[in-house]
């Protein structure tokens, strides 16, 4: 693979350069992408391209096995699975792992979908009719007066405050409810995806930057038709995969930092992952709506439970009897960073329970780090190649972590080789007035 770059001030590192695009069209997904990805989608995952320019540059071909162990929605293990290599999945929320694993079932029956999606519409139709609320335009009644089924207090706690409304929320019970009565069971996960796409993107009143954050409060929005058009990407995308035999994929709910207990040993050519970043940003509030609406998470205990099994990246996932920082306590510049956050909360007189955890939760991020890649030399083979999306941050009163450097010198110090470490994109950070890169460290291991 052939790549124009401009010099990284990383001096110490091998390095390639700079691509020649701005931020917005690297980080873009190309229209020409967006079949299953477009399923469902993180707003800011990394860009399927990107995972392309990794499979060629590594020479990957269908005698090879390809590992994320952060997958999240399944960008990889899509790309892999178009260019015909066996992809497996790691990911320990359990709605991201549902959603990757049915963008890569592309097994389904399209004609019987698309008939039961029609016959699912009818019903929800019907039955909002008969309460006199038609879904093609806004209700003009009193709202209050409706007798709307709800989330029960539990499931209604997890959600933030107003990301869906009364109406929107009702509609998508009985979506929900039709879906679960009236599907057969093998593409019923189908619809159920192109439900949570509704929920999130169409109808809620969520917005989505660098958090996840409550626009507008809209008190009805359409749901059927908006359903319906999710439905038929899907069985557009599945009737282009008919007369071609696709390799498995396997997508599995699991901590990476355990991986030699998910994994076969030895098994594993190549890892292209982008995990969490060592900032303040909540994951498990990216897919709340539709990880509560859908069922995966019913209460407090269930968010408790997952949160445990995620890298901690931020101090909304730190818990008594962490220990993954026993994984770096002997890293310099790792301490060091963590011992600067410290005395700047004490100089500035940060004294919030979140913020005393600040320099906690930079050393058991790269604890967490260091322990899953510790148990990933158990799976891969001789000679496997890796590629690690991660970005710098300043979330922690303005003091930069520089994570790809960070990790290149755990990866090395666990005896992995360190190849280059290439930009992806800087993004300006409006609070420090810097630029952060966002790089791929690119390693192999030999055995």
């Amino acid at each position: 693979m052939i790549l124009k770059h401009s010099q990284l001030t990383l001096p110490e590192f091998p390095v390639k350069k700079e691509r020649e695009k701005n931020n917005r069209q690297i980080n873009k997904l190309n229209k020409k992408d967006r079949k299953f990805h477009d399923w469902y989608r993180f707003v800011l995952s990394f860009p399927p391209h990107l995972v392309r320019d990794y499979l060629d540059d590594f020479k990957l071909d269908n005698n090879h096995k390809v590992l994320d162990p952060f997958c999240g929605t399944g960008t990889t293990i899509v790309e892999c699975k178009l260019k015909g290599i066996q992809g497996i999945g790691i990911e320990a929320a359990p709605f991201a792992h549902f959603a990757s694993s049915v963008k890569t079932d592309w097994s389904i029956n399209a004609d019987l979908f698309q008939k039961d999606a029609k016959k699912i519409a009818d019903k929800v139709l019907f039955i909002l009719k008969n309460q006199g609320i038609d879904d093609n335009a806004d209700f003009s009644g009193d709202i209050e007066k409706l007798s709307l089924k709800t989330l029960d207090k539990s499931s209604q706690k997890l959600l933030i405050k107003n990301s869906i409304s009364p109406l929107p929320l009702y509609k998508s019970l009985v979506l929900l409810d039709c879906i679960k009565s009236e599907s057969a069971e093998s593409y019923r996960k189908h619809a159920l995806l192109a439900l949570a796409n509704t929920l999130v993107f169409s109808i809620s009143n969520l917005h989505f930057g660098p958090e996840v954050g409550v626009r507008k409060i809209k008190s009805d929005a359409p749901i059927v038709s908006v359903w319906l058009y999710q439905v038929s990407k899907m069985i557009n995308d599945i009737k282009t995969t008919t007369n071609h035999k696709w390799p498995d994929s396997n997508i599995i709910l699991g901590d990476s930092r355990c991986i030699s207990q998910i994994i076969p040993p030895n098994s594993i050519d190549a890892v292209i992952t982008s995990p969490p970043y060592p900032n303040e940003k909540d994951y498990t509030r990216t897919t709340r709506l539709e990880s509560v609406i859908l069922g995966f998470m019913k209460d407090i205990n269930d968010l408790r439970f997952f949160k445990k099994t995620l890298v901690r990246s931020n101090t909304r996932n730190v818990y008594k009897g962490d220990d993954d920082h026993i994984w770096i306590e002997n890293n310099e510049n790792i301490n060091r960073i963590a011992d600067k956050i410290e005395k700047r909360r004490i100089e500035l007189g940060k004294n919030s329970g979140f913020e005393k955890l600040y320099s906690t939760v930079t050393r058991l991020y790269f604890g967490g780090m260091a322990k899953h890649l510790a148990e990933l030399r158990e799976v891969l083979k001789p000679g496997a190649k890796l590629a690690y999306v991660v970005g710098d941050q300043a979330s922690y009163l303005r003091i930069m972590i520089k994570t790809g450097k960070l990790l290149s010198e755990i990866a090395q110090s666990l005896g992995y080789n360190l190849i280059r470490v290439d930009l992806f994109r800087k993004r300006y950070a409006s609070v420090t007035k810097s630029e952060l890169c966002e790089e791929v460290v690119v390693l192999s291991w030999n055995g």
